[in-house]
């Protein structure tokens, strides 16, 4: 099997080394691809310079290539309809069509969805100018939760009790042709959940936490994710069971009614209140870095899981096994993220294994530089998680990268006992 994986990050290079351990893989591509992603795939005739949001492209490289299978990474090119591109050129793709991305492209429409489906999510008021964002915010109290409705690349929410500050980031929002979603606050730890679909059968993997604050003890602002951690020692028995019965099945189900079916990875972002499990926000594809984690801990051949969903075959597939142990991993982003990242500079200490490389690119001299905000997520597997979380920190001392920060906290209130559901 000839498999495309479309994107340049960290999630796409843990893809490709996750597809590179199943035999069924005779040719693996990545494009645009990074510096890490090329040490492990190639790029495809003029891959290196895809424009990922132009589903044309898209589907001009696959066809091009003669990919047997298309992986969409990033949400972008997913919300563009560039599966839609792949799958009108004949070629199997793994990722929901425009339509179905709206789930992650628009809060309101996963909103809408998930009040169709009796899904428990939180509250919502949404804002389409400055004099319903304070009466939203009236009404939801505080902390305020203030979220873009669109894409915002994981950035887009704040979480504040702090009024002038949920204010601005709403008048922000609206300044800039978008649209406000306010929250009612959710308590309670948070927990990512990815499920494999073809639109009928759903198969969930290993629940993960990731770090969305960029400094120690969830301070700072908020990132893409600076950490993640699989599996967590403290969730509930049958948790994993209850989300697919309560929240995923009668998601997938849902969009197929209307007649919108989603196909691809469903992303659900979970808070365990203290009123029970709800939905913080859907995602239409593997979430970053939580892939970094999941997929080392996940036995079955990828290639294969993905194209069942791609081909509408996932009941017929085996049922999904793991391997025993823990994975951490650690961002290591540029000074300045996420404000303002400073790119160019030179890293060493990347090539190990487990550094999966995120923003970078290969100079004109030859040597890899930051080239985004997020540079590397290193990653380390454990017998448990006291031991990935030691390993991956040993793996970070050992990146040499100027200005760098990364937190120091990844997993250790997990090790440590200080999460109760």
């Amino acid at each position: 099997m000839r498999v495309l994986v479309i994107g340049s990050g960290a999630r796409e290079h843990a893809l490709c080394v996750a597809l590179t351990s199943d035999p069924a893989v005779t040719a693996l591509a990545c494009a645009p691809g990074n510096a890490g992603t090329r040490t492990v795939a190639e790029t495809g005739a003029g891959g290196e310079s895809l424009v990922v949001a132009d589903p044309v492209a898209v589907a001009a490289l696959a066809t091009g290539w003669g990919a047997d299978l298309v992986v969409i990474g990033p949400e972008v090119p997913l919300v563009a309809g560039a599966a839609d591109a792949v799958r009108d050129a004949g070629i199997a793709c793994f990722g929901p069509s425009e339509q179905a991305a709206q789930i992650e492209g628009s809060k309101s429409f996963a909103k809408h969805v998930m009040a169709a489906a009796g899904v428990p999510t939180a509250r919502s008021w949404p804002v389409g100018g400055p004099a319903e964002l304070e009466t939203a915010l009236d009404e939801a109290g505080a902390p305020y939760v203030v979220k873009d409705d669109g894409l915002a690349a994981g950035k887009g929410v704040v979480v504040t009790a702090d009024r002038d500050a949920a204010v601005a980031h709403g008048h922000r929002v609206l300044d800039s042709g978008g649209a406000v979603l306010v929250e009612e606050f959710l308590d309670g730890p948070e927990v990512s959940l990815f499920a494999v679909t073809d639109g009928t059968t759903v198969l969930p993997l290993l629940p993960a936490q990731d770090a969305k604050r960029r400094d120690d003890g969830d301070a700072g602002p908020n990132t893409g994710g600076m950490g993640a951690y699989a599996p967590l020692p403290w969730a509930p028995p049958g948790l994993v069971d209850e989300v697919l019965a309560t929240v995923l099945q009668p998601t997938v189900d849902e969009m197929r009614r209307r007649g919108e079916p989603f196909s691809g990875l469903l992303y659900a972002g979970l808070a365990l209140t203290s009123r029970g499990v709800r939905v913080v926000e859907f995602n239409a594809r593997f979430g970053d870095p939580e892939t970094q984690v999941v997929l080392p801990l996940l036995e079955t051949p990828l290639a294969g899981l993905l194209h069942a969903a791609a081909t509408g075959t996932l009941a017929d597939h085996p049922p999904l096994t793991w391997r025993d142990g823990a994975a951490v991993t650690v961002v290591v982003a540029a000074s300045g993220y996420p404000e303002a990242p400073r790119t160019g500079d030179p890293v060493t200490g990347a090539d190990g294994p487990g550094v999966l490389h995120a923003g970078t690119a290969v100079g004109a001299d030859g040597t890899v530089r930051s080239a985004g905000g997020r540079v590397l997520a290193v990653t380390a597997t454990g017998a448990d998680l006291a031991a990935a979380r030691q390993a991956a920190y040993e793996r970070v001392a050992a990146v040499r990268l100027a200005g760098a920060h990364w937190r120091s906290d990844i997993a250790l209130a997990a090790v440590e006992g200080r999460i109760a559901p």
